[in-house]
């Protein structure tokens, strides 16, 4: 069995959807937070008002992850990813009517 007959499950592009943005949001933090912890850190973003722009800012890598999945032809595993991200779009926007 495949590498990408293995992995071609629509868990798979859900889990990888949903664990990329946290950790490209860990990312930022680790590059941006300037010796806060991150409670504080999450603090000031809210005051700041920019939780949507950071939210936004994370989730737009899973379309790296989309092409990957799509360029090995795991179509079912880029279906899951694509569910996620339609997911935190709706989260974004409820963020935003708010």
């Amino acid at each position: 069995m495949k590498f990408a007959e293995k992995y071609d499950k629509i868990i798979t592009g859900v889990i990888s959807g949903a664990f990329f943005p946290v950790l490209v949001g860990l990312i930022v933090f680790a590059f941006t937070a300037h010796g806060k912890n991150l409670s504080t850190y999450l603090e000031r973003i809210s005051l700041a008002g920019i939780t949507i722009h950071a939210i936004t800012l994370c989730v737009f890598p899973n379309v790296i992850i989309f092409l990957l999945f799509n360029n090995f032809d795991m179509l079912r595993a880029a279906k899951g990813v694509l569910g996620m991200t339609i997911l935190y779009a709706i989260v974004v926007f409820v963020l935003k009517l708010i």
